[in-house]
């Protein structure tokens, strides 16, 4: 590349594009950190619990065997995973993983009971997922706000699959959590998970 302005002002806009890309690339990795987990030395008990257990296990099965184990400060293991058996964990470590992050746990366990009462439905696992991502989001706005957010869209969830036999659409559970969390006073960009 030549040594005169021309060239200069490429080298300084390709640098810029590679470093918003960085950013872009750190930013997405994260997304999946909102809630801090518990900390490992709180799952020793259900660790040790866990071992005892035959893999892959039911949610129904982990309630059963582990469900009276503390998690954290005020949770037991029956807190934090839905007592039916279309949930399925493969590992201890999927389960540990599911629960370190209470405030998530406790709204998804909620959301797949609640789903398991109609039995028409069929809560897919990209669609779980994607309800997951939306509660880790709004565990990310605003760490003081004793996640008034989550227990709000769990119950709008709940609401929508009791009253109308149905699951929400991802889509749907985005836009009215961006919705609330606006009205909130909260800032939602387009380009966030929320910003829909």
């Amino acid at each position: 590349m030549a040594d005169n302005k021309s060239g200069r002002d490429k080298q300084a806009h390709d640098e810029a594009k590679r470093q918003q890309k960085r950013e872009m690339v750190a930013e997405l990795e994260r997304m999946d950190e909102t809630e801090p987990p518990v900390p490992e030395s709180d799952l020793s008990e259900l660790k040790d619990e866990l071992e005892a257990v035959s893999f892959p296990a039911t949610g129904a099965e982990l309630v059963e065997a582990v469900g009276d184990v503390p998690v954290y400060e005020e949770y037991v293991a029956a807190d934090l995973l839905p007592a039916t058996d279309a949930d399925r964990y493969e590992t201890a470590g999927a389960v540990t993983a599911q629960v370190q992050r209470p405030t998530v746990a406790g709204a998804m366990k909620q959301i797949t009971e609640a789903s398991e009462t109609v039995t028409s439905l069929e809560f897919g696992r990209s669609q779980w997922d994607a309800y997951q991502k939306t509660m880790r989001a709004l565990t990310a706005i605003d760490a003081d706000d004793d996640d008034m957010a989550v227990t709000v869209m769990t119950e709008w969830i709940v609401d929508k699959i009791t009253a109308g036999e149905t699951l929400p659409g991802s889509r749907a559970v985005r836009r009215q959590a961006a919705t609330f969390c606006r009205e909130a006073g909260y800032e939602i960009r387009n380009d966030e998970w929320l910003g829909v």
